[in-house]
């Protein structure tokens, strides 16, 4: 593997100055609210960031050099490698990989499919992940609609109708006021619909239609959880045409192939951890992360290469700082998110004994946009702190603090732990169109957005890691289950069978 991280060209020096200007004067405007001794730090921080910043240089290396990262492969394992070789270049200390076992491992073969009557047409598809094959050839089929916004009427009434059928996910009527316990009976419906002897499914995530022109996406369908049917995203626009047959009373059968390929137990994996010591409170911990892994139709460069490379960015701003925090900045890789953030479960399970000395988590992984956001992850008691440290980071545009609950990525896991999982929400319109997708490619990413996030990620670790008071503890199980449930988080985490705190939390 050729050398990580050769210098850049410098950036213009403009960034740097506008940076520090702004940050000063923001100092100045708010002393009173924020006077905890950290803003040198920060300061340098945010010029090592803007002015000599190598994320995209580390994007590149990860995006071109090894490409789709599915957890278990081959191309995985090499990130990996990479990412402890990067780490212990930045200078990083205690840097090694934290192996834990995917449930199984799966690969991608092929997919195709075609319209045999009432017109011969090919059609668009990519299976999703963790799903299963047809028959070596594949087979010929008629097509039946399913709604997906009425899932637990269709299971009642239809199920008797699909055998020997492709199975085709519309979305009619009122859309169900809980999207996310939606998807999690939509792996019921598929495990009915495989037990009912369906021939496969066009549901793409959940029976969410694709977005954007001549796309597909593609994707896990549970947390940890495969299925022995086939299930394949199509593109709108031929999905659009099934659709039109169908609306207008035609019988449409097609041919279809999907053929992929699990391992027959579990795969190795694993996390990559590097690490800032603190110089008074070593033993407390903020992790930094990304996800390592992605989607193998292109070269996950979006999703979640962009969350790897600021968190890479991000440690190596405050390395050169030259300034040390008061408390352990842990940056961590994870694997597995794409599957159900196993690798952050996993990386909890391993720290256990840890997690009551852990303070926060700070993931990015909402695509190629500005960070706008701090969700604090259900911990509205840590506002009255955060918002006058935000209001300080106006020149990198305007971020606002939250106490929003993020289960989409790796702040789920430590939210559970009653942490401020921290998600820097993203302005990622694009995000759409790129994630899962053939088109989540490296020419996506702006460097600019890309410094400045990885920036951002710097500060608010080292505000959080630096700062005289210790920003947060663990809460203890009861106040977390409760707050989760006021935010409605504990319908689909017992869907899904995430939920750890029994009877903990219900109304009384």
């Amino acid at each position: 593997m050729k050398r990580l991280f050769v210098l850049f060209a410098v950036v213009a020096a403009t960034s740097f100055f506008c940076v520090a200007i702004a940050l000063a004067a923001t100092q100045n405007n708010s002393a009173a609210a924020l006077n905890d001794g950290t803003m040198p730090a920060l300061s340098a921080i945010a010029g090592q960031g803007m002015m000599d910043s190598h994320a995209y240089q580390f994007l590149g290396e990860l995006s071109d050099d090894i490409g789709a990262r599915v957890t278990g492969s081959p191309q995985c394992n090499a990130a990996v490698q990479w990412g402890l070789q990067g780490m212990r270049v930045l200078g990083l200390q205690n840097v090694h990989a934290e192996p834990w076992q995917i449930f199984r491992g799966w690969t991608r073969i092929s997919a195709a499919a075609a319209i045999i009557s009432p017109t011969p047409h090919k059609l668009m598809i990519d299976s999703m992940g963790w799903v299963g094959s047809t028959p070596q050839g594949g087979v010929d089929a008629e097509v039946v609609p399913v709604n997906g916004y009425q899932l637990d009427q269709e299971l009642a009434q239809n199920s008797g109708n699909w055998n020997g059928k492709v199975l085709l996910v519309v979305q009619k009527g009122t859309p169900p006021e809980d999207s996310m316990a939606n998807f999690a009976k939509f792996g019921l419906f598929l495990i009915k619909a495989h037990d009912v002897g369906a021939v496969a499914v066009i549901g793409g995530q959940g029976g969410a239609k694709s977005e954007g022109m001549h796309l597909t996406h593609t994707g896990a369908l549970g947390f940890a959880t495969s299925y022995d049917i086939p299930v394949v995203s199509m593109s709108a626009e031929d999905q659009d045409l099934l659709e039109r047959f169908l609306h207008r009373g035609k019988s449409v059968r097609l041919h279809i192939d999907v053929q992929n390929r699990f391992t027959d137990g579990p795969v190795d994996t694993a996390n990559v951890v590097g690490e800032i010591p603190g110089t008074e409170h070593p033993e407390q911990i903020i992790v930094v992360g990304g996800h390592l892994d992605s989607w193998d139709l292109s070269e996950g460069s979006t999703d979640n290469g962009m969350g790897t490379s600021t968190t890479l960015g991000a440690a190596e701003a405050i390395v050169r700082s030259g300034f040390k925090p008061r408390r352990t900045i842990r940056f961590v890789l994870f694997t597995g998110e794409e599957e159900g953030l196993l690798g952050s479960i996993a990386y909890v399970k391993t720290h256990k004994d840890e997690m009551k000395n852990h303070v926060a988590a700070v993931i990015l992984d909402n695509g190629q946009g500005p960070v706008t956001a701090l969700n604090m992850g259900g911990r509205a008691d840590l506002l009255s702190a955060v918002d006058p440290f935000v209001a300080m980071l106006s020149a990198f545009g305007k971020i606002t603090a939250n106490d929003d609950t993020e289960f989409g990525t790796d702040t789920g896991p430590f939210i559970m732990q009653g942490l401020p999982g921290i998600n820097l929400d993203q302005d990622s319109p694009e995000y759409r169109y790129t994630h899962h997708s053939n088109v989540d490619s490296f020419d996506k990413i702006n460097e600019a957005v890309l410094d400045r996030d990885a920036t951002v990620q710097a500060l608010v670790a080292f505000w959080i890691a630096d700062r005289p008071e210790r920003l947060a503890s663990p809460w203890p199980a009861e106040k977390t289950a409760q707050m989760l449930v006021e935010k409605h988080d504990d319908v689909f985490l017992k869907l899904f069978n995430l939920w750890p705190f029994g009877n903990m939390g219900q109304q009384k």
